[in-house]
């Protein structure tokens, strides 16, 4: 498997176009992992922009720490339906509650939003492994509230929540945490990054690269 590849026509295109990334990316990656590139490449491949380059932010123990969940198959947990329909080839759990009836129920009594409630609910339930928001910061700030307070267990979290609301400031407070974490700094980001990011770790979590 190569970017989500399983024929030879699709191995070819998808050479082809992570040929193509690393061109336009340049020196962009110079100072990551052969790990961290990947993800990075994989992200600008996802979305054909360039910008996520400079844009990526990945701190020190994400990426040993993402694959050690992955590895013991731990859940992943999404702020979405999008996002998790988009990731695939793991053999653990990926779950989202915000659809749940419970965390509609939870929402309107707590007058949050359901994707803040849902994680709220997958901490009482016990959930450990990775978070992966793509749209809702409130969802992000929940989850480092809930870290902080030590009532959720999360190994990491890709937070890269898109909009001119909240995303980009709940970014910026995952990075200042202690969560091993990969944000987009500013009001990009999105389902197809969020996507990227956790297929790439499953994809290094199976074979040390992608």
């Amino acid at each position: 498997m190569f970017m989500g590849a399983s024929t030879k026509q699709g191995y070819e295109i998808a050479h082809k176009s992570r040929e193509i990334v690393r061109s336009l990316i340049g020196d962009k990656t110079a100072a990551l992992s052969p790990e961290e590139k990947s993800i990075v490449e994989r992200i600008v491949h996802s979305t054909a922009d360039v910008e996520y380059a400079d844009l990526t932010v990945i701190s020190d123990e994400f990426v040993a720490k993402s694959v050690k969940s992955l590895k013991k198959e731990q859940d992943i947990l999404t702020d979405i339906n999008m996002v998790l329909a988009g990731i695939n080839k793991y053999s653990g759990n990926v779950g989202c509650f915000i659809s749940h009836p419970d965390v509609i129920k939870m929402a309107k009594e707590n007058e949050t939003t359901r994707a803040a409630a849902a994680m709220q609910y997958a901490a009482d339930k016990g959930f450990e492994g990775i978070v992966a928001i793509g749209n809702a910061p409130t969802a992000l700030y929940k989850v480092i509230e809930l870290v902080e307070s030590d009532q959720m267990d999360v190994k990491s979290v890709v937070g890269v929540p898109v909009g001119f609301v909240g995303a980009a400031d709940s970014k910026e407070a995952l990075y200042k945490s202690n969560i091993p974490n990969l944000i987009t700094r500013g009001p990009k980001g999105g389902t197809p990054v969020a996507v990227a990011a956790v297929n790439s770790l499953i994809g290094i979590s199976k074979t040390g690269k992608e």
